[in-house]
C-alpha cells in the first residue's frame, strides 16, 4: 500500500476516531472484502450510503446560512458542483485518500486508487463514519474544515460579483417576474462618466447603484437590493 496513515488523515479532517476500525471500513471497497472470504471485513457501501446523505444535508446547511442572499436555484448549483463524482474526487486526492484505499487485487492492477468513483465513495463513507460515531455537529465540523475551500470558491465564482443573476433569480423563484433597470442620471466629463441606475420590481425601487459603466451600475443596483430590500421582503408593501 502508498505510504498513507489514519493519523495523517484524521489531522486533515480535523476529527479524531475513537475507533479505528470506522476509517478502516470507510477505506475498503468490496473488492478487498470478496477476497477476504474467512474474515471478517465489512466494507464501505453502507457507510457511504449513510455518508451521501449526510454529506448533502451539512453541505446545504453551510451554504444556507453563509450565503442568505443567494436564491435557491444559486444554492443548488454550489452544492451539486462540489458534491458530485468530480468534485468530490478533487477533494479526496487532497485528501490523499487513494493511497489509503484497501483494494483487491484486480482493482488494483486496474488502477482503482486513482478512480473518481472509487475516491468519491470512499469519501462519502468516511463522512458516514464520523456521523455514526461523533453525530452530526462532528459531520458538520469535518465538512466546514474539508469542503470549505470549495463551496466558497463555487459560491464567489457564481455569486461573488454577480448580484444580477442572483437578484434575478430570487425574484423569478418568488414571484415569476424579472426585475427592471433604468437609468436614473448621468454624471461627470466624456472621459468620467459616472451612471445612475436603480432596479424596479412593479412600482417598487429596490436599489440605486452608481458606476463608471452601466453595467458597473446595474450591478450595485442589484446588490443594494439583494442586501437590503429582501431582509424585510416584498410581501410587506
Amino acid at each position: 500500500m502508498p505510504d498513507f496513515s489514519i493519523e495523517q488523515l484524521q489531522q486533515r479532517l480535523g476529527y479524531l476516531f475513537a475507533a479505528p476500525e470506522l476509517p478502516r471500513q470507510a477505506l475498503t471497497h468490496k473488492s478487498f472484502s470478496n477476497e477476504q472470504p474467512d474474515k471478517d471485513e465489512p466494507h464501505n457501501e453502507r457507510l457511504e450510503f449513510l455518508g451521501d446523505a449526510v454529506l448533502e444535508l451539512a453541505v446545504s446547511e453551510r451554504i444556507y446560512r453563509r450565503y442568505p442572499d443567494i436564491p435557491e436555484g444559486g444554492l443548488t448549483r454550489i452544492r451539486a458542483e462540489v458534491v458530485c463524482e468530480k468534485g468530490l474526487d478533487k477533494i479526496a486526492r487532497r485528501l490523499n485518500l487513494g493511497a489509503g484505499l484497501r483494494l483487491g487485487k484486480g482493482e488494483e492492477k486496474c488502477g482503482g486508487r486513482k478512480k473518481a468513483s472509487l475516491l468519491s465513495d470512499a469519501l462519502e463513507a468516511l463522512i458516514g463514519a464520523v456521523f455514526l460515531e461523533g453525530g452530526y455537529p462532528a459531520a458538520c465540523a469535518v465538512v466546514a474544515k474539508v469542503f470549505a475551500e470549495d463551496l466558497d470558491h463555487s459560491a464567489n465564482i457564481r455569486y461573488g460579483t454577480d448580484y444580477k443573476t442572483a437578484l434575478q433569480e430570487s425574484l423569478q423563484a418568488r414571484y415569476g417576474q424579472l426585475p427592471e433597470y433604468q437609468l436614473v442620471k448621468v454624471d461627470g466629463p466624456d472621459h468620467g462618466r459616472i451612471f445612475t441606475i436603480q432596479v424596479c420590481f412593479g412600482e417598487r425601487v429596490l436599489g440605486c447603484g452608481e458606476g463608471s459603466s452601466k453595467k458597473q451600475a446595474e450591478q450595485n443596483a442589484a446588490s443594494q437590493a439583494m442586501l437590503h430590500s429582501f431582509v424585510v421582503g416584498l410581501e410587506e408593501d
